[in-house]
This record gives C-alpha cells, sequence and structure tokens, in this order.
C-alpha cells in the first residue's frame, strides 16, 4: 500500500507556489495597463509638431499594445511590443526642458539673486498693476532686503475650485521692509493654461515667482476669485532665513538650468516641503503634501500653525478675500490683509 507521503502532489521543478504565482500574476494585471497607458500619453503629449499625429500614434500604440498583450496568443508580439515601448522611453527621455518658448507675459522673466553677505538683491521681481485678469501693466522691479531683518514666514492656502488640490505659497515678513512672496508656478506659453494631466508629462517648465503681494496675493483674491488662507507659521527667525536661503539657491539654480514642472515630484507645495526639510523641519511624509488642498490640516496637526483656536474657527477667521478686496491697490494692502488673522497682526 503506497504511503501517504507517497501520493502527495510535489510542485513541479521551476514552479512557483501557488499564492506566489497568483500575486506574480496580480501585480502583473496592475501594472502592465498603467505602463500602456502612461506610454500612450507619452506619445500624446510628446514634443511632435503635429497634434493629429500624436493623437494617431497614442492611439494605434495604445491598441497595439492591447493585442500583443492580452489578445494574441502569438509570444514573439509581446517581445516586439516591449521593443517599441522601450523607443517610446527612448524618446521621451530626450525631450529637455527650456528657457527659450514663447512665455506668457506673468513668467516671461525670470528671477535672480545676488548675496552679499547680510545684502539679497533680487531681480525680475513682479508687480503688476491688474485691472482684469488678463489686463495689467507688465512691471518687474529690483528688491534689496537684509536676512538680519527677516522674522516671520506666512503660508498661503489658495482654491482654484473645492476640492482635494490648491495652490501653496509663501511670504517673507521683515520688519523694515514688504513682505516678499515667492510662489512656485509652472511656466506657460502663450496660450497654455494649466492642465493636471499634462503636468504629469513634460508639458511646462518651473518658475519660481517672486512678487509683491498686492500682485501674488490680489491677482487670486480681487480678480481670479480663489479662495485664499493665510496662516503664520510657527517657525523661529533662524529657520526663516534657512528657509529663504533654501528658496534663493533654487531660484539661481532654476535660473541657469531650465527644469520642467512635476505634479507630483517638483510642484509647490512637495518643494516646500523639501525646503522646510532643509531648514530644520522634522517630519515624514504626508499624503496631504500631495493632496494639498488639506493642508492647513496638516499644518494644524503638527502644531506648525496656531492651535490656540479650534481648526475650523482658526481656517474661517484666516480666510482673507473680503480684507483684499476692501484693501485693493492701498499701499498697506498687506497689512491690511493680515488684521483679523489670529496671531498675524499689524
Amino acid at each position: 500500500m503506497a504511503s501517504t507521503e507517497s501520493r502527495r502532489p510535489r510542485a513541479s521543478p521551476g514552479r512557483l507556489p501557488k499564492p506566489v504565482g497568483w500575486l506574480v500574476r496580480a501585480a502583473g494585471f496592475l501594472v502592465g495597463p498603467v505602463l500602456l497607458g502612461w506610454a500612450a500619453l507619452a506619445i500624446y503629449y510628446s514634443n511632435l509638431p503635429w497634434a493629429w499625429l500624436r493623437v494617431v500614434l497614442a492611439m494605434v500604440f495604445l491598441a497595439f499594445g492591447i493585442w500583443a498583450s492580452w489578445l494574441t496568443r502569438r509570444p514573439l508580439m509581446k517581445w516586439v511590443f516591449a521593443g517599441v515601448f522601450l523607443g517610446v522611453v527612448v524618446a521621451w527621455s530626450t525631450i529637455q526642458p527650456s528657457h527659450d518658448r514663447p512665455w506668457r507675459p506673468e513668467v516671461a522673466v525670470m528671477p535672480r539673486v545676488a548675496i552679499e553677505g547680510d545684502r539679497v538683491r533680487i531681480t525680475g521681481v513682479r508687480n503688476f498693476d491688474y485691472r482684469t485678469r488678463n489686463d495689467f501693466t507688465v512691471h518687474y522691479e529690483e528688491r534689496e532686503v537684509l536676512l538680519s531683518h527677516l522674522i516671520h514666514v506666512d503660508f498661503y492656502v489658495s482654491y482654484w475650485a473645492p476640492g482635494l488640490v490648491a495652490h501653496t505659497f509663501v511670504s517673507f515678513i521683515f520688519d523694515n521692509a514688504p513682505p516678499l512672496s515667492i510662489s512656485i508656478e509652472t511656466r506657460p506659453e502663450v496660450g497654455e493654461d494649466f492642465a493636471p494631466i499634462a503636468s504629469l508629462f513634460k508639458q511646462f517648465e518651473l518658475i519660481y515667482v517672486v512678487g509683491d503681494e498686492r500682485d501674488l496675493v490680489r491677482l487670486r483674491t480681487n480678480y481670479r476669485d480663489e479662495e485664499v488662507y493665510l496662516y503664520r507659521l510657527n517657525v523661529s527667525a533662524e529657520s526663516a532665513r534657512r528657509l529663504l536661503m533654501a528658496y534663493l539657491k533654487r531660484i539661481n539654480d532654476l535660473a541657469d538650468r531650465a527644469e520642467f514642472y512635476h505634479l507630483l515630484s517638483n510642484s509647490c507645495t512637495i518643494n516646500i516641503v523639501r525646503y522646510a526639510n532643509a531648514a530644520g523641519r522634522v517630519g515624514r511624509f504626508n499624503i496631504r503634501h500631495l493632496f494639498n488642498g488639506l493642508i492647513d490640516g496638516y499644518l494644524y496637526n503638527s502644531g506648525r500653525i496656531d492651535t490656540t483656536l479650534p481648526f475650523d474657527e482658526l481656517r474661517r477667521r484666516s480666510r482673507i478675500n473680503e480684507a483684499a478686496r476692501a484693501a485693493d491697490q492701498a499701499p498697506d494692502f498687506s497689512k491690511r490683509i493680515r488684521a483679523s488673522v489670529p496671531t498675524i497682526h499689524p
């Protein structure tokens, strides 16, 4: 009589155990469509000059990829598709950012910085005079600030629509000069507008807009009708100076070498967090760094903004739209928008 051990089925040599095989197949099922979709979008957003050709090539690639990966039984076709996919990746890697494009006037000038000890001189500071969001007088100027007089950092969250995504930027506050705002943004060409999906595919260069708050803030509150919230960060003057120095270095690096904006890896909030880390921030990645429409809740929970009020009350009182509209072109615009914000008083 054969023993129980002798009748037990044995795994074939070289075959994965069933649970592992299931995991491998599941990973392939998930990763395959992602890579296929990425490559099709990379073709669509490539630098080929004809839009119709990009659409046709993306659709042909997608159809061939689906057929070769899941429908045909001819193994050779999978290798052919792998070669085509590799060609897309290689072509994609050759697309380089540039400073030489027909830029919209709002982002036409790259700022530059000169640092001499305590003194910082910034050229290309934007201070436009707006009549509507698209009608303005272009004006760039030079500003000089002293690092020793930097005392605070204020944090803005601006919503162009309700949801999980917003724009964030900072203002550096001096005791002897107007606030200096720095906003990390896309650099669109004439006729372009921001598009989240496109921003993942080398469609926009990156710019650090340095400007007066009557430009950067008032444009959003008074002309774009965005919901804007202002918070004072709980950082020391020394940390504020380290943060500003990180910004200034990046401004010059970017002026020397163009970079692409990327919604997930080279965007406003992601870069602010990087510079905060360089300035001494202690903390890990948080999903609200990506879903930055929730970033003020993260700042509150981590004690980086005022916590003496319940968060909902703090947020309500930190909304500055009415104050900004009332201040409009007043010389003391920055003072007036802070008048009723908790812990930020003239």
